[in-house]
């Protein structure tokens, strides 16, 4: 029952040449590999500006022979997200989904607040994770991805747009003992902590790479190439993640 996952994240996908250009590397390299991954995350930021003609490149350039799990972030708009990326009417609600790979169930949540940076998990889809969650099959892993981080990652450009209030999701958290973990993206770096006593993994940025504190005054990085993570999921709920930069 291990489950291989992929992670990408914040192609922020504008119309540029450039933009193009590293997230179609990213993905010709999953797609090249000799053995494939089981399913795809994308946490969030896939437009720079949350219109359509870039969802709809995106759908062209995360085209895949493997699942392609995304969620918003705060650079998405709902409504073209949907239209566009996922060939639904548009709506303005949160877009929360759930899916089931090699017999884990990976909860794709929705934690942006319309013309905000900072995330938070609404009551709506707090309830639409606790219901989900409950109502796995016995012993079923499961692993929440969603895209503010919920803790401090020491730098103030994503710590000021962190998730707001991650105590209500901890606390939920507390009766589902089979959540392993919890993936994010929105800081641009790849990083490890814990939330809620399980590992908390952040995902490395497609569009630049955050230079932190003792790295450097200006925080974007634009010459570092972009990111993925691996993560390998195993029965015994023990995560492990590697990550790899695309040349």
């Amino acid at each position: 029952m291990t489950a291989l996952l992929a992670q990408i994240s914040d192609l922020h996908l504008d119309g540029s040449e450039r933009a193009t250009r590293r997230a179609t590397r990213v993905m010709d390299y999953l797609r090249a590999l000799p053995h494939a991954v089981d399913a795809l995350l994308v946490t969030g930021d896939i437009a720079d500006h949350g219109t359509e003609a870039e969802y709809e490149e995106a759908a062209r350039i995360l085209s895949a022979p493997f699942p392609v799990l995304p969620c918003p972030g705060n650079h998405d708009a709902r409504p073209a997200y949907r239209k566009a990326l996922l060939g639904e009417p548009a709506a303005d609600g949160p877009i929360n989904r759930v899916h089931h790979v090699t017999g884990t169930a990976i909860l794709m949540c929705d934690s942006t607040i319309p013309g905000r940076d900072e995330g938070r998990l609404d009551a709506e889809t707090l309830d639409w994770i606790d219901t989900t969650l409950a109502g796995l099959p016995e012993g079923t892993p499961a692993l929440i991805a969603f895209h503010q981080p919920p803790v401090e990652l020491h730098h103030p450009l994503p710590d000021s747009g962190m998730l707001r209030r991650p105590e209500d999701l901890a606390a939920l958290l507390d009766a589902h003992p089979r959540v392993a973990a919890v993936v994010t993206g929105h800081a641009h770096t790849a990083a490890a902590s814990t939330f809620a006593g399980r590992p908390l993994i952040v995902g490395p940025a497609i569009t630049w790479t955050l230079r932190l504190p003792w790295e450097g005054d200006r925080p974007a990085d634009r010459d570092q190439p972009p990111g993925l993570a691996f993560h390998v999921l195993t029965e015994d709920l023990r995560l492990t993640t590697h990550y790899r930069v695309v040349l």
